[in-house]
């Protein structure tokens, strides 16, 4: 059996160690991870954009964090929590902040300064200012930080079943048990990797797109509302 008769055969997509149930369970980890990830990622990078602290901390911290080796990583994790879907998304986790943060604080930190200043002159409040005006700024970049780390968060979920979980590295793995006949299967993992990421490669990308286009019309809406005093001041 070749890498296609492998992927055509119905037997290959069903039951619990089926095709099907390994991308469920690749999507869940990735998903997971990446929610916890931006949740935390976020907030940080609110905090360090606006109130301009601790920005070469975390920028220290986070390349830091890149440069961790992913197995060493996970293998750690496992040896102090034990197997499961717990440790893998603790480690994946870790590897997707960096992007996400670095994206964050930087998007809120250079937030357009004339939008900015025309939401102080509404009268807008430190938080009003920073959720209506630069959070949606930063929305383009942060989406891309998170595009960034869905990439690696989902290559590296691949080694999920080095701890003993499942995902799309469970078909790597058992194929590798089986020998040369286990050879599709392990390519078949591989393939499905890759062409999940481009996906979601893809629909990130759509999203950023969409997200520019409207920042270029908050943009243009708050120069106009910047412009207005100045407008009405000048004499007739």
């Amino acid at each position: 059996m070749n890498l296609w008769s492998f992927l055509q055969d119905p037997a290959s997509w069903v039951g619990p160690d089926g095709i099907g149930a390994r991308i469920v369970e690749h999507l869940v980890y990735t998903g997971l991870s990446l929610l916890i990830a931006t949740a935390v990622s976020v907030v940080l990078g609110v905090i360090v954009g606006h109130f301009r602290a601790g920005n070469l901390l975390v920028v220290g911290t986070s390349n830091a964090a890149r440069a961790i080796p992913t197995l060493g990583l996970v293998v750690l994790v496992v040896t102090l929590l034990g197997t499961g879907i717990t440790p893998v998304v603790l480690a994946l986790t870790v590897l997707a902040i960096p992007p996400i943060l670095n994206a964050t604080s930087t998007g809120v930190r250079e937030a357009d300064p004339g939008a900015v200043h025309a939401a102080r002159a509404l009268g807008m409040t430190t938080w009003q200012v920073i959720w209506r005006v630069e959070l949606p700024l930063a929305t383009p970049l942060i989406v891309s930080g998170i595009r960034s780390a869905t990439l690696q968060v989902v290559s590296t979920a691949t080694v999920a079943a080095l701890a003993a979980s499942g995902g799309l590295g469970r078909l790597v793995v058992d194929g590798q048990r089986l020998g040369a006949s286990g050879y599709p299967e392990m390519f078949a993992g591989a393939v499905l990797v890759a062409a999940l990421a481009i996906v979601l490669d893809v629909a990130l990308g759509s999203v950023v797109w969409g997200l520019r286009r409207r920042r270029s019309r908050i943009g243009r809406t708050a120069a106009e509302l910047d412009s207005a005093p100045a407008a009405e001041a000048t004499p007739a």
